[in-house]
This record gives C-alpha cells, sequence and structure tokens, in this order.
C-alpha cells in the first residue's frame, strides 16, 4: 500500500493550486494554460522527467511540471507565485514555443565551440535572465529571493557568480548580495551580461549567440556551478514528445550574432533603470519581436541530429533522417500525375433492404420504413436503399503508382551523417504521388542480397522514408528478382506503374542475369511492359556519355536501354542537380502538356 504523503505537503499542494491563478495574471489576466502537474514524491516526479530540477516544462503538451519535495529541499516553498509566474515565462516569453527552443539552441551551440553539449543550460539561464528581469521590475516579483535562499547551500564557481552578478547590475543590488566575492574581469563580464539582457530584450534570439560567447571562457574552467545550474535547468526535457519545423536550414542571421557582447556596439548605452513605464511596456512579452524563419543554408543530418537531441528529443539517427528529409522535401512537393480514364460512375438508386441494427445509422430511410409501418420496430420495420452505379461521361482520373529504386552503394553518400541528394530527390517523388494518392513501392539497394523493400505499394510516409534513408554501402548490384517480382504477374487490371531508378553507371547491373539465371534484359522489358507506366534511369554521368557508349560497356548498356526498351535517360552531372530533376518529374513525364504531345525539359 503507497503511503500518504506528509500533511505539510498536502498543505503545500493547496497553497500552490492556489497561486496558479495569480502566477498566470503577472503575465496577463488573458494568459491560458492547463492546470501544472504537481508531484508529491520524488517517484512522480521522475515519471514526468522531472529529476535534478524542482520544476520544469515541457513544450510540446504545454506542461508545467513541480516536484514539492524538492521545492522543499530549495528553500522557496513560500514563493509559489515567483516559481510557477517563471515556469509560465517559459511558455509565454521565451522560449514560448518547439521550434523556436531550437533554434536558440543552435545560436548557442555556435558560440560554444568544443563543448556544444552545455548549449542547453546556457540556453536555460539565458531565458531565465530574459524572464526573471520581466518580473522582478514588471511584475513586482520577488525573484531575488528565489536566489538568495537557493544560494544557501552550495558553493557557486565563476559561471554562477557570473550570473548572479549579471542579476546584481540588472536589479541595482548590492554587489556581492547574491554572487559573493567577485574580481575586476568578472564584474566587467557582467556589466555586460546585464546590458545584453536589456538591449535584447524584444529580439532574445539575436542575443543568444553573444551571451554564449560570453560564458564560454568561464564555462570552459569552472567544475563548481554544475550543481546549481542543475537545480534551475527547467527546460532539460523541454522538447519531450514534440516534433520542431523548420531546422533542417539555417536561419539567414544564426552566423551573424556570434560574437563577444564586448564587440556589439548595440551594447554601449547605460542600463535601463528599470523604473519607468515605457522600459516595463518595451519588454512586455505582448510587445516581444517576432522573429520569422527563413530558409538558408541547409543543416546537415546529424548537425541536425545532434539539435533535436539538445532540444531534449530522444531519437536515433534513423529516426532523425525521416524527419530531415521529410522537411527538406516539403517545400518541393507537387502534385503526382495522374492518367485519364474513360468515364466515371454514376450512382443510381435500385431498390429497399431491411435497415438492421449495427448498420450505419445514416443509411436507415425513416420516410420509406414509415412508409412501411407506423409502428418503428428496428431490424423489422425499419428499410435503407440500396444503389447501383452506371457509367457517366465525365472523364476520372486514376493516379500513377510508383515504384522507386534508390542506389545505396559505396559511391552515395549516407543518408544519417550528411546530405544525401538521392534521398531527398525520392523524398521529393514518393510524397508528391502520396499527396495525389498514389502508391509507392519504394526499394534501397547496394550489392548482392544488401537491399530493403517497403511491403509492397504503401501509403505511409514513414515506412517509406525509412526505406530511402537507410544505407549500405557496399557494392553495386541492382536487385533484379524485386523487379521481376513485382511485374511479373501484374495484368492490366492492376493500376499503371511507373518505374523510377536513381543511380550512377552502376545501374547496368540491371541488365545482368538474375539468381535464377533470366536475363535482365529480358525483365527489363516484362517490367515496363505489365506496369504500363514508363520508366525513368536518373544517372549521374558524364556531361557527353552518349560519346563514351562505344567504349563504355555500362554506358553501351544504358544508351541500347533508352533506344531499344523506351527507359527515359536522364542524366546529372552533380547530384545537387536531383532536386530540380525531382520537382520537373511528376510534370515531365505524366501531365497534361505531355499528353498533348509536349515534351517539357
Amino acid at each position: 500500500m503507497t503511503a500518504s504523503p506528509p500533511e505539510y505537503l498536502q498543505e503545500m499542494h493547496e497553497q500552490w493550486a492556489a497561486a496558479w491563478t495569480k502566477a498566470l495574471e503577472t503575465w496577463s489576466r488573458y494568459t491560458r494554460l492547463r492546470a501544472p502537474v504537481f508531484c508529491l514524491s520524488h517517484q512522480h516526479a521522475a515519471q514526468e522527467g522531472l529529476t535534478e530540477s524542482f520544476a520544469m516544462i515541457r513544450l510540446a503538451d504545454l506542461a508545467v511540471v513541480i516536484n514539492l519535495r524538492a521545492v522543499k529541499n530549495a528553500h522557496v516553498s513560500d514563493l509559489p507565485v515567483e516559481v510557477l509566474a517563471h515556469e509560465i515565462g517559459h511558455h509565454v516569453l521565451a522560449p514560448a514555443n518547439l521550434t523556436d527552443h531550437a533554434r536558440l539552441l543552435a545560436r548557442i551551440r555556435r558560440g560554444l565551440p568544443t563543448i556544444e553539449n552545455e548549449a542547453p543550460m546556457v540556453a536555460n539561464l539565458y531565458t531565465d535572465l530574459l524572464i526573471n528581469d520581466r518580473l522582478q521590475r514588471s511584475a513586482g516579483l520577488r525573484m531575488d529571493e528565489v536566489y538568495r535562499r537557493m544560494n544557501t547551500d552550495s558553493k557557486p564557481g565563476s559561471v554562477w557568480r557570473l550570473y548572479m552578478r549579471i542579476y546584481e547590475n540588472l536589479w541595482r543590488l548590492d554587489p556581492g548580495t547574491l554572487s559573493g566575492t567577485t574580481g575586476e574581469a568578472l564584474d566587467g563580464d557582467a556589466l555586460l551580461g546585464a546590458r545584453l539582457i536589456r538591449a535584447y530584450a524584444r529580439d532574445w534570439m539575436a542575443g543568444a549567440g553573444r551571451f554564449a560567447c560570453l560564458l564560454l571562457p568561464y564555462l570552459l574552467k569552472d567544475k563548481d556551478s554544475a550543481k546549481l545550474m542543475a537545480m534551475v535547468h527547467d527546460t532539460r526535457c523541454a522538447g519531450e514528445g514534440g516534433e520542431p519545423d523548420g531546422l533542417t536550414n539555417l536561419d539567414p542571421d544564426e552566423l551573424d550574432g556570434i560574437i563577444h557582447p564586448a564587440l556589439d556596439p548595440a551594447l554601449a548605452d547605460e542600463l535601463d533603470s528599470g523604473d519607468s513605464k515605457d522600459s516595463e511596456t518595451r519588454d512586455s512579452p505582448e510587445n516581444a519581436k517576432v522573429t520569422v524563419s527563413s530558409q538558408g543554408q541547409a543543416r546537415q543530418p546529424f548537425e541536425y541530429g545532434q539539435l533535436l537531441r539538445a532540444a531534449g528529443l530522444t531519437l536515433s539517427d534513423h529516426d532523425v533522417a525521416v524527419r530531415y528529409y521529410r522537411e527538406q522535401a516539403r517545400p518541393h512537393l507537387v502534385p503526382f500525375p495522374s492518367l485519364p480514364l474513360p468515364a466515371t460512375y454514376d450512382v443510381l438508386p435500385e431498390g429497399l433492404e431491411a435497415w438492421n441494427l449495427g448498420d450505419p445509422l445514416d443509411a436507415l430511410d425513416w420516410m420509406q420504413s414509415i412508409l412501411t409501418s407506423p409502428q418503428i420496430v428496428p431490424g423489422l420495420t425499419t428499410m435503407r436503399r440500396v444503389y447501383g452505379t452506371e457509367e457517366g461521361d465525365r472523364p476520372r482520373s486514376e493516379p500513377i503508382d510508383l515504384d522507386i529504386y534508390i542506389d545505396s552503394s559505396g559511391s552515395m553518400a549516407n543518408p544519417q551523417h550528411s546530405i544525401s541528394y538521392p534521398a531527398l530527390a525520392g523524398a521529393i517523388i514518393c510524397l508528391s504521388a502520396l499527396r495525389a494518392g498514389s502508391r509507392v513501392q519504394a526499394t534501397l539497394w547496394s550489392g548482392t542480397s544488401q537491399f530493403t523493400s517497403t511491403p509492397g505499394f504503401v501509403r505511409e510516409e514513414d515506412t517509406i522514408l525509412r526505406v530511402m534513408t537507410g544505407y549500405f554501402g557496399g557494392a553495386t548490384a541492382f536487385p533484379i528478382h524485386v523487379l521481376r517480382k513485382t511485374f511479373a504477374k501484374r495484368t492490366p487490371a492492376d493500376r499503371p506503374v511507373h518505374i523510377l531508378i536513381i543511380s550512377d553507371d552502376g545501374v547496368n547491373t540491371l541488365f545482368f542475369q538474375d539468381e535464377l539465371a533470366n536475363s535482365g534484359w529480358d525483365i527489363s522489358a516484362m517490367a515496363l511492359e505489365n506496369g504500363r507506366g514508363g520508366g525513368t534511369m536518373v544517372l549521374n554521368l558524364y556531361g557527353q556519355w552518349e560519346t563514351y557508349a562505344n567504349s563504355n560497356g555500362a554506358y553501351r548498356d544504358i544508351k541500347r536501354a533508352r533506344d531499344e526498351q523506351g527507359w527515359d535517360v536522364h542524366s546529372v552531372s552533380t547530384w545537387d542537380q536531383l532536386v530540380d530533376f525531382a520537382r520537373a518529374f511528376s510534370q515531365r513525364q505524366y501531365g497534361d502538356e505531355r499528353r498533348k504531345g509536349v515534351h517539357l525539359a
């Protein structure tokens, strides 16, 4: 039997729950968040993901979690409004949402070379300064008292003393009130830090890299502040369960802010006194500058993964790759083409039959049921109308399914480490196909017996992307047996399928013999005939590859496949050209202009 919590914890629970409304109102009377989760035991807190700190937030579900036992141990049990208002500030002011949390981490990581793993802690200290300065000056809360209580149990290192000295400058406290003994160099950096917080209060994203540069030399030497910093690290798991968007590309100004505050001319002005109404209005979250992210240079997949993990997400390299290529493909998606079929079908009523319990309620024909018997008895006197179809004269279309084969031999990049344009092009085309209602079979291949495929033609994005973002890195041997099994029994009643191969000159292994000694040429011809949707090879070849066909066996096979079997061979000289190909593929191959006799380049 679980023991009841001590009486003092129950009393704290009631007091802190009652303080929630007042804490919300310190930001705005219109602020609304779900009620916090109050944990009365360390076990409950651990289940919520709260361990070293006494409070935390989760951005995915807008949660605030408080460990009341840890609150008691931190000597802040009589400051519920201060603690709760601070946690609310992370949801309202900084970082406010999961995407901005990750963007903030990206900038701070760049300001911490060799110790990028400290970025989550530094981001937490930075946003805490923004929030606490607002609450102390504008809301009149005793945020300085929270730190006075916490400083009693630990001997702080230089990072913590710098952090406290910044607060002393912001709030005009006597030197040493929170920080203890400091030196001239630390005092100078603390003044810069305080100016930074005020100068970038409305554009805090731009100040993040500068703050990281300020802390960098202290973090490299300090080993004594870890315990205190862990106690206030309430954004450690902020990203858990979420899926931030817009992170595969760098922000256009992400690299510009990686400068030390001493070199920033914007910090030359004196500190604002904090007494004027104008400063309170200026720093309010309602007037905070909204920073809009636009696309810039792409991050590499491994950098993207490091950023997601720093934000609190637990993902494997493969999970990261799936998210990366989905996001990179999204701006390029186009509707997949469809083939016109003769006619649609008109729906015609054919008669009546009994409506029984368990049938859809909207299928019940009340008028016919009442005409049958004024006494309604479900299953006996209830009726439903039966409908049939007849061919109409309106044209209808059916999407073309896609059978895609992506080379994953040693000449290809690993999609989970660096950007792979074959994987990106495949993602663009496959997601476009799904958007238009098509089904996709994806096969990743390398050497003999090195292949993986989706379970047939499917419509699940993750299933397809997980195949395309895998990696073998072996020799080159096209999986002829997969092509054979896919099309050997395909009939005219099945949907048309377009076959797409992304590779280089190693594609000529398609025309070797399979494991049953069948000719690859025969299998290729059979697949094109039974697929009825055409075939495309997009290959990384020399620009004038046809001129080498007489002397190069692989090029000779590719030219023969084009000329004799009708493969549409599209060559690229650099892999990044695959993105343009992928965007144009649907329209170029199956669009309306093609059916009018115009072949789009």
